[in-house]
């Protein structure tokens, strides 16, 4: 092989490489940090639309049923992003809610009437979406990868109106 061939090869090779280093940096900018936080933010809305349809079926509280229709609503729609970024990522998710999630459906399934609606608020109204507003947050801060940042980003102002929804419904005492 000339030296001239020898040059037109690596070049090419070189060409090659440039091409792909960004799909490789693509691929290798969604790690272990990253795969657990989406894996978390998929629990989140698993449990959210689970809770939502449970309080469907239980609830007495037209107020209250409207709320669990948002989250089945809107968590739904958010997961579908969830799963969409999972799958451009090679990234496997739960499909059902985790050991602590079926936990708490667990005692709501067993309350009944105002109890139920009070449960439910408390648990999936206030506490997972404090939970899930931090995790977005700090998502949205730390997350090494830009499409993860920007689906935290896309959330937070959901789950943000749906904790401000929530804490109003509290202050009634449902």
């Amino acid at each position: 092989m000339t030296h001239r061939a020898r040059h037109l090869v690596s070049t090419i090779a070189a060409a090659v490489a440039m091409i792909a280093m960004p799909t490789l940096a693509q691929t290798t900018t969604f790690g272990k940090a990253d795969t657990s936080t989406l894996a978390k933010i998929a629990q989140a809305n698993i449990a959210e639309v689970e809770a939502g349809k449970l309080a469907l079926q239980k609830s007495q509280n037209d107020e209250v049923k409207k709320f669990a229709q948002t989250m089945v609503d809107d968590h739904s729609k958010a997961l579908i992003d969830v799963q969409a970024l999972a799958i451009s990522k090679s990234v496997s998710l739960p499909t059902e809610p985790d050991a602590k999630h079926k936990t708490a459906m667990a005692k709501l399934k067993a309350a009944k009437g105002s109890t139920f609606d009070t449960q439910y608020m408390k648990r999936a109204g206030l506490a997972d979406h404090e939970a899930t507003d931090r995790l977005l947050k700090m998502t949205s801060l730390h997350a090494k990868d830009a499409d993860l940042k920007a689906l935290a980003g896309k959330m937070l102002p959901v789950v943000e109106d749906h904790l401000q929804h929530a804490r109003e419904m509290s202050k009634k005492k449902i």
